[in-house]
């Protein structure tokens, strides 16, 4: 039977791919090698809950194996999430509950063919960064057990890890699943507020909460969220993606960066700040310094204020009975009883305004990238200051939910004692996929180690899935990068895919009177390869493009020379019969060229 541990998405569909009918018995072996005296697992699948979820996928996967695209992968769920007929605790014994149904994002990866393997241990009531506030013990660092795991989503963070299985499910209010990311040397997919349900799951605030997803790469990450997520008409506070942002960041990304990083005297988590910044100059993104005083100070909302109510509201009747609950929990949660209604709508005034003040920031670069923590501890240290170093790693991460921020917490060059330290992307509200597309690149040039598995990135992997959410357009002429019309693309934030070429059964013309020049493309008999270049243009964004086209030219489906057929210019016939057919020229660009070289 194969070794899965340490196995990418792509690594189970090869196996599956090869045999099928393999499914349950190495899924049986992998829940054999599990066992709960491992404390980052809370509970495990018993054979016959394995057996239940495995029946009904061997059918369904002989009959359609493309629509299993998570056929036989497993998975592990933290334990404030929902798995029907299992525990929930939110690492509290006291609050314990049997599920009645998956939490819809477990319900949706169930469907695509997943396997629940376990749920994982956790700050209780997901309280914490550090992953050392739970009843059933402190869950250590993978690369050294005397360090934190990272909380609160530490169980997920760590089996993750160590390549026991394909994902793992965390939550996210202030930084949950990207310090337990930053901390294992994992991808922590930090997803925009209400991409994914969060019907099932135990809030600790629910309007600053998220599921987030690790995994060991980029492109893994992004694909269970897109199979996890979407609209959820029973979650209140589910929301439908408005298809506005970019397909992916520029290829020379401006990327702004805190001006003067804390790092509270953590002289290595600073050396591998400044290798990672070398490193991102290294792939042509420029770093832009700044003030990063107004992130700070809304950061400090999350737990110096009115904001810790939501907690207590989440937490409820429990609060009653404080001899169930973690101490330094409790004394967290509890402290919203003293705020008054009046200072809670004081404390979201000045969210929003700090928030536009900071999306306005945002708003001239392509990113912001930060330290996933600026320092990490022992367990030893934790002990004897719980609250002020929990507190320093939430430094570059309370703030973002606060300001409905997407983020990205990926690998990065370690320090020099041998543990690791992240760096995570922002950017606004769903541009998950513009932070992705960035963050496979950079995991791909790193070249780093998978988690803890001593595993390095396969030579292929699995690409990003096609968006919906993102139309590609192949331009001819006047919308060529460098071109007089291009900024009718850039303007809406399309992005430049690739330069390529149509089939070679187009004609091309230089349209008479036409200000600025304009060319007109159309499939014909005899025709050649016409250069062009295809952007990604938001969905929600291609009306209005379309509508600034003017008459003779309009947008249908374009061939491509490798069979591809994605929308493009086209002309009307009529227009063609006083413009010059450049078709030997094989694309605009060489034809202006041409002209201005020798006059023609």
């Amino acid at each position: 039977m194969a070794l899965t541990t340490g196995f990418t998405l792509q690594e189970w569909q090869q196996l599956y791919q090869q045999d099928a009918e393999a499914i349950t018995a190495t899924l049986e072996n992998l829940l054999a090698t599990l066992s709960t005296d491992d404390n980052a697992w809370l509970y495990l699948a018993t054979p016959a809950q394995l057996h239940a979820q495995i029946e009904p996928l061997l059918a369904a996967y002989r009959s359609n194996p493309a629509a299993l695209p998570l056929f036989g992968v497993p998975f592990a769920v933290k334990d404030n999430i929902d798995v029907a007929g299992w525990p929930t605790s939110a690492a509290c014994p006291a609050f314990t509950y049997q599920a009645e149904n998956d939490a819809t994002a477990v319900a949706r990866l169930k469907a695509a063919g997943a396997v629940v393997m376990g749920k994982t241990n956790l700050d209780q009531y997901a309280t914490g960064l550090v992953g050392t506030r739970s009843p059933f013990g402190a869950v250590g660092n993978t690369f050294n057990p005397e360090y934190v795991s990272g909380g609160s989503s530490s169980g997920s963070a760590s089996v993750l890890a160590r390549g026991l299985v394909g994902f793992s499910l965390g939550t996210d209010t202030a930084g949950s699943g990207r310090v337990p990311a930053g901390f294992n040397n994992i991808v922590g997919l930090k997803p925009t507020k209400g991409w994914l349900s969060a019907s099932g799951v135990v809030p600790a605030c629910r309007l600053n909460d998220t599921l987030s997803i690790f995994a060991l790469t980029v492109a893994d990450a992004f694909n269970v969220a897109e199979i996890a997520g979407g609209y959820d008409a029973s979650d209140a506070y589910s929301r439908s993606n408005p298809a506005l942002a970019p397909a992916a960041l520029p290829a020379a990304p401006r990327l702004a960066i805190p001006a003067t990083p804390i790092f509270f005297d953590d002289t290595q988590a600073e050396a591998a700040w400044q290798q990672a910044l070398s490193a991102l100059s290294a792939t042509g993104a420029t770093l832009h310094p700044i003030d990063f005083s107004i992130f700070h100070q809304l950061a400090e909302q999350l737990y110096s204020g009115p904001w810790v109510a939501e907690r207590t509201v989440a937490v409820g009747d429990m609060l009653r009975h404080p001899q169930n609950m973690d101490p330094v929990v409790y004394g967290i949660v509890s402290s919203g009883e003293k705020y008054s209604a009046v200072e809670a709508f004081q404390a979201e005034y000045l969210r929003a305004e700090l928030t536009r003040q900071i999306q306005q920031i945002l708003s001239q670069f392509d990113a912001l990238v930060v330290p996933t923590s600026p320092t990490i501890h022992t367990l030893e240290e934790m002990k004897q200051e719980p609250v002020r170093f929990n507190s320093q790693f939430g430094t570059y991460t309370n703030f973002t939910n606060l300001a409905d921020l997407s983020a990205l917490a990926l690998p990065a060059p370690f320090r020099q004692d041998g543990l690791p330290a992240g760096i995570t992307l922002i950017a606004p509200a769903w541009h998950d996929r513009a932070l992705a597309t960035f963050g496979q690149q950079w995991q791909t040039q790193q070249a780093l180690t998978l988690g803890a598995t001593g595993k390095t990135l396969p030579a292929s992997h699995l690409p990003l899935p096609l968006s919906p959410l993102h139309v590609r357009v192949a331009v001819v002429g006047a919308h060529l990068t460098g071109m007089p019309l291009n900024h009718q693309l850039t303007s809406r934030d399309a992005v430049l895919v690739q330069e390529t070429q149509t089939a070679a059964s187009y004609r091309l013309y230089a349209l008479a009177n036409t200000h600025p020049p304009k060319p007109g493309l159309a499939k014909a008999d005899g025709g050649k390869a016409i250069t062009v270049e295809l952007w990604d243009i938001p969905l929600a964004r291609f009306g209005e493009f379309v509508a600034e086209i003017p008459a003779p030219l309009g947008i249908g489906t374009l061939t491509l020379i490798d069979g591809r057929q994605v929308k493009g210019f086209i002309c009307e016939p009529a227009a063609l019969s006083d413009a010059r057919d450049i078709t030997e020229f094989g694309g605009w660009r060489n034809w202006l060229n041409r002209k201005e070289t020798s006059n023609v």
